[in-house]
């Protein structure tokens, strides 16, 4: 279907975001979806592409960087921000439902890996959010964490994670560290696998860079918005996960399908990886197609299909 993109901007609590929409050449007003990405994405990467092929499908799409991150606004840069992230999608639907192309009673929202539990904690609050899908969620919790890493390490992070912040007061500089490494260098996600998405051509993007906060180790260590998940309900949830994932576990996901309640569905997909779902057209595809049909029946294309 041919589309429009466009280059938009919207203010979140002060700070300029800025976001693509893209705008189905269809008679209106649609059917939207606002998407949320990847831990340090951009608007170009994962949510781009998922938000891309639902646009070819007939919906406004609006893939937006958050802020300290891509062509938005916001300090320190590349700071995972979760109570900003939170914020910032509150106003993204606003400014979808206020956008005179979109059926502002028709607002859907996909959330892909970390994106998953902020989008997840958003609809639960929204009631604007008419339907919701989330894919290869990321959906960390304290206990979780602390379980994985053992109680003693666990608290020793947060307790140099104190010293780091106790040195960027005193000397107000923003302490970084890669995102991805190569080899066996330090990272906020080590591994060939994370590598092979980021620090390669395949997500390259101009407004991506390989750099996370320190600080920001201490959002995802303390993290929590899978509790929301009782409290989505009666809005729709679809799930789309990979049977096979070492960094975002399918045991995690089923427990938070387990908690939402009804209307809901999963679809699992034989994934080999993670980053499957990313841009590997053989997994894409399949859930590109059951988003599409699970939006279409919940945020009905009706005269306008």
């Amino acid at each position: 279907m041919p589309l429009q993109l466009h280059t938009v901007s919207f203010l979140s609590g002060g700070i300029t975001l800025t976001g693509h929409l893209r705008v189905p050449d269809s008679p209106g007003p649609l059917p939207a979806v606002v998407f949320t990405g990847a831990l340090s994405s951009v608007k170009e990467q994962t949510a781009g592409y998922y938000a891309a092929a639902l646009s070819e499908r007939g919906y406004i799409t609006l893939a937006f960087d958050h802020r300290n991150f891509g062509e938005s606004g916001g300090t320190p840069r590349q700071h995972e921000d979760s109570a900003g992230k939170l914020a910032d999608l509150t106003d993204a639907t606003s400014y979808l439902a206020n956008h005179p192309a979109v059926d502002a009673r028709r607002i859907g929202c996909v959330g892909i890996c970390m994106g998953a539990s902020y989008a997840l904690r958003h609809t639960a609050f929204d009631p604007r959010i008419s339907a919701l899908a989330l894919v290869a969620g990321g959906y960390p919790s304290p206990g979780a964490m602390r379980a994985a890493m053992g109680a003693s390490v666990y608290r020793s992070q947060l307790a140099a994670l104190a010293a780091v912040a106790e040195r960027s007061f005193r000397t107000a500089e923003t302490a970084y560290m890669p995102v991805v490494s190569a080899d066996s260098g330090e990272a906020v996600m080590p591994g060939e696998e994370p590598w092979a998405y980021y620090g390669t051509d395949r997500a390259a993007s101009p407004g991506w860079s390989n750099r996370l906060t320190r600080l920001s180790l201490r959002e995802i260590l303390t993290g929590y918005n899978t509790w929301a998940a009782e409290f989505v309900s009666p809005t729709p949830v679809l799930m789309v996960h990979g049977s096979t994932d070492a960094y975002c576990p399918p045991e995690d996901a089923k427990a938070v399908f387990d908690t939402l309640g009804e209307p809901k569905q999963i679809l699992w997909l034989p994934t080999s990886n993670h980053i499957d779902l990313y841009d590997n057209p053989e997994f894409v595809t399949p859930a590109v197609d059951r988003i599409a049909t699970w939006f279409g029946a919940h945020l009905s294309l009706g005269d306008n299909a």
